[in-house]
């Protein structure tokens, strides 16, 4: 079965034993290694969800970058503190721009100002439980706003901030993998998880086209653990996990196949009105 943890597990050993490198997020920017997976964890919901993922690299002896929203859902300062002590990195899924636009009806440049405020307090909230350095939007599909609209405006390295995915990675280079709709391959229910480039990447496994995050040929996670044992990988390679997906637990498992399903074909139809 996908989306387990043994599914999971199965994948970092087969890199892990690819010789592959496991950055954080902020130790790739410092100093990129030659052949390096970065672990990148969306903490949409479920946070006890992304503790599990974080034990799991603890045990291997890995390390991975978790982004915690500042909503309940997601923002649990007990988890928080217990990733940290697994040696992993913390960093802000901003969503600042779509909280200000659901609470009030301003006009685009008054929600930024507010929005940027927001910003910095929910930084300086994460900031008590770990020395935050990058930072990656959420999505919110629903909003008109992309959240990374902020830096249009503004520049998050006046924050303190080195990194934002989204801006601080030559996708020309690194694959990009996210499991955004429940599959590898979901560039039609995708609203904002995507990245661009300009060149192909030299990988047998990779296909001609501009989203770097999709043009790659896997549906399951299996097909991205074949291409890791017959060796068909590039060198660097962002993953983007979302854990709340992730479970060995028959029910969890299958009441969010379900919502998945369904929230696919609403983010469907939004990208035909959209486009």
């Amino acid at each position: 079965m996908d989306f387990t943890l043994k599914t999971y597990k199965t994948l970092i050993l087969k890199l892990r034993n690819q010789n592959y490198s496991f950055q954080t997020f902020q130790e790739f920017l410092k100093c990129p290694a030659k052949k390096t997976i970065i672990l990148r964890h969306d903490v949409d919901k479920l946070p006890e969800n992304s503790f599990r993922f974080a034990q799991i690299q603890h045990e291997l002896g890995i390390k991975g970058s978790y982004y915690f929203r500042i909503v309940s859902e997601s923002f649990n300062p007990k988890i928080i503190e217990k990733i940290v002590k697994l040696g992993h990195e913390i960093g802000y899924h901003y969503e600042d721009v779509d909280l200000v636009n659901k609470s009030s009806k301003l006009t685009e440049r008054d929600i930024i100002n507010h929005a940027i405020k927001l910003f910095d307090k929910h930084l300086q909230e994460l900031r008590k439980f770990f020395p935050v350095n990058t930072i990656c939007m959420h999505g919110s599909p629903l909003s008109k706003y992309d959240n990374k609209l902020l830096w249009k405006y503004y520049n998050y390295k006046d924050f303190g901030i080195i990194g934002e995915p989204y801006f601080d990675i030559n996708f020309s280079r690194v694959l990009y993998l996210t499991d955004t709709g429940r599959k590898w391959n979901g560039e039609k229910v995708s609203i904002r998880d995507k990245v661009y480039k300009s060149n192909v990447l030299s990988s047998p496994v990779i296909k001609r086209g501009e989203n770097t995050g999709y043009f790659h040929g896997f549906k399951k996670t299996h097909d991205i653990i074949s291409a890791a044992e017959k060796g068909k990988l590039p060198n660097q390679i962002m993953f983007t996990f979302h854990p709340q997906r992730w479970t060995d637990k028959p029910l969890p498992w299958i009441q969010e196949l379900i919502w998945q399903n369904t929230k696919n074909m609403v983010k469907y139809f939004l990208n035909k009105l959209r486009n």
